[in-house]
């Protein structure tokens, strides 16, 4: 039998601190959180190397006294709790008293504090053992802690951690929900010595909301409804129609003022967002669900992240009621300021899309065009004859004989998508094709996904990305995580043939769009998402880009629908959409017949 070890205190505290503190992140929200529970009105965040150097944090809250500074170190230190009643009735951020010890445990920590009754100290730990604790000269209330050289005792643990934009962007996204539920209080956070928040006391969480997620105020619906029978309250800030993101990136949900995870909370408000919002892009909203302490379970994550509720159910029932309300009655129609098209779009490749309607309504031969938004992602034919970009006929010059002649009567997909004749389309969303005994359908937004990215991927591997200056230029306010991403990335943009400059300090203009895409604003927001944003190879970014582009609903016609087939057989990979879906499945006559009991 193997022999059984009693760890030692040392290892014991390193395994703990795993648990809770896994990158400078983790540390930031635990330092954040004893700041709110301290009562600080005033809370800055000052970084060094994205926190791996120092995380100094300062706030203007009660302090802590001589006694407390003696204990707060210590695993289990708290003074949240004393009882296991009072996880029934919490009230406070914390209250398992695990973070100083962790934090303590693998990095240099310096905390200064003072409260109102006594003068100030500071203590000295390094890698968990105290090094002095001394009077110190302060000249208010509050607590000023420096964490340095984090994980420098564990290096297994710090070689893990990502480049400095990524590591930027798990720290703001950790600041940025405190900032909007406590919009009475000040916050700063600064890297290297730069500004990336600066926020003062607001007057309203509607104000708040508009400076943190960087959009317009008139574009915010904000609602406060207590049900008094079921001890809830719910209070909702949704962005409407014209706040629209390629990802969930302006979500946030809170359970008594806490920053939460809820899969199914979000999926239920993004459902009814779909109401009016078209695929593949989403909402912004703020909510805040205020319970019985009793009705919700903080204490089954090590982060507090996740929640237990009871009677979820009837709270999902008043949010979607509420929320469908607010957008559906309340919410403005989608604003569209400009009507020119960009510089350089010509006759010869802007076709009309045959019936079905545009943005606002407007039927498809009344040609919209947002600021340098490109009227349509697809070269159609124009009156049923067939035009190709810059006059190369031999783009896809007779595909059917060359496709027949290298597949023969092959009786592959390829063979029959070659002879195949367009029978008509189902949804304004599939295509129906008939070849031989089989029905083809080609899902049309995965084909042109397919079609854009091969070309799109081409043109950025040779350097040579079709663009065009813009009339108009598209200014896009970003968010402070899409800012990191762009300043350090402006090149990779400019790459796939998206030049940006800087407008102000929160917003960049859009000078120049690539030929084969459309829906910039979109396009740019998805390459500037996500922890690695733009740190990736050729393939991802033109995955991304045509994925942010192209948009299903386009009614085609049977012309447009055949051009669409001969450009999807001119690729490598036709039959799978950059994601790995499938562009066309096959439903053959014997499959049809037994359905029909023909068989």
């Amino acid at each position: 039998m193997t022999k059984i070890n009693i760890l030692s205190p040392d290892v014991i505290a390193k395994i703990a601190a795993g648990e809770a503190v896994d990158r400078p992140a983790s540390v930031v929200k635990e330092l954040l959180e004893n700041a709110i529970d301290a009562g600080a009105t005033s809370i800055e965040i000052h970084l060094k190397d994205a926190g791996k150097e120092l995380i100094h944090i300062k706030d203007n809250g009660s302090g802590i006294g001589r006694d407390g500074l003696e204990k707060i170190f210590q695993r289990h230190a708290t003074s949240k709790i004393t009882a296991i009643e009072d996880l029934e009735n919490l009230h406070s951020m914390g209250f398992r008293g695990e973070a100083l010890y962790s934090i303590s445990a693998v990095s240099d920590i310096t905390l200064s504090t003072r409260t109102s009754q006594e003068e100030g100290w500071q203590i000295h730990i390094r890698g968990g053992v105290r090094q002095n604790l001394e009077p110190k000269a302060l000249a208010q209330t509050g607590t000023d802690i420096k964490v340095a050289e984090l994980f420098f005792n564990t290096p297994a643990r710090r070689k893990f951690l990502k480049n400095n934009t990524s590591e930027l962007n798990q720290i703001l996204n950790i600041v940025l929900p405190y900032t909007l539920i406590y919009p009475d209080k000040s916050f700063v956070l600064t890297h290297a010595g730069r500004s990336l928040l600066d926020l003062r006391a607001a007057p309203s969480s509607l104000d708040r909301a508009a400076a943190v997620l960087n959009a317009d105020m008139r574009h915010f619906l904000e609602t406060d409804q207590e049900f008094v029978d079921e001890q809830i309250r719910i209070k909702l800030i949704l962005g409407d129609i014209n706040i629209q993101r390629p990802r969930r990136n302006l979500q946030f949900i809170f359970i008594n003022n806490r920053p939460v995870e809820s899969r199914n909370l979000s999926f239920n408000l993004n459902d009814v967002y779909k109401l009016i919002l078209p695929p593949g892009v989403y909402g912004a909203f703020i909510v805040n669900i205020t319970l019985n302490p009793s009705n919700v379970d903080v204490n089954i994550h090590p982060t507090k992240r996740e929640v237990r509720l009871k009677d979820e159910a009837r709270i999902i029932s008043l949010l979607r009621r509420m929320t469908e309300y607010q957008l559906m009655h309340k919410g403005q129609t989608k604003e569209i300021t400009d009507f020119s098209p960009p510089l350089g779009w010509g006759q010869e490749t802007s076709f009309p899309l045959a019936g079905g309607v545009r943005e606002g309504g407007l039927p498809a031969d009344q040609v919209i065009f947002a600021p340098g938004q490109l009227q349509s992602h697809m070269l159609y034919p124009k009156d049923n004859k067939m035009s190709f970009p810059d006059n190369k006929t031999s783009f896809v010059e007779d595909a059917n004989m060359r496709n027949f002649q290298l597949f023969g009567q092959e009786n592959t997909l390829r063979a029959k998508f070659a002879r195949a004749k367009f029978v008509g389309s189902f949804l304004q969303k599939y295509l129906l094709f008939e070849a031989d005994e089989s029905l083809l359908v080609v899902d049309q937004h995965a084909a042109q996904e397919r079609i854009m990215f091969e070309k799109f991927r081409s043109q950025i591997e040779k350097s040579q990305v079709e663009s065009q200056p813009l009339l108009t230029p598209v200014l896009l306010k970003l968010t402070p995580q899409e800012k990191i991403a762009w300043e350090e990335n402006q090149e990779k943009l400019a790459a796939a043939g998206i030049e940006t400059t800087q407008f102000d300090d929160d917003t960049i203009a859009v000078q120049t769009q690539p030929l084969l895409l459309k829906n910039i604003e979109n396009v740019v927001r998805a390459l500037l998402a996500g922890d690695e944003a733009l740190r990736i190879d050729k393939d991802t970014l033109a995955r991304r880009a045509c994925k942010a582009s192209v948009t299903s609903g386009d009614k085609l016609d049977g012309s447009q629908a055949d051009y669409q087939r001969k450009q999807l057989l001119e690729c490598l990979d036709p039959f799978t959409c950059p994601h790995g879906r499938p562009t066309v499945i096959e439903v053959n006559q014997t499959f049809l017949d037994r359905q029909f009991l023909r068989l």
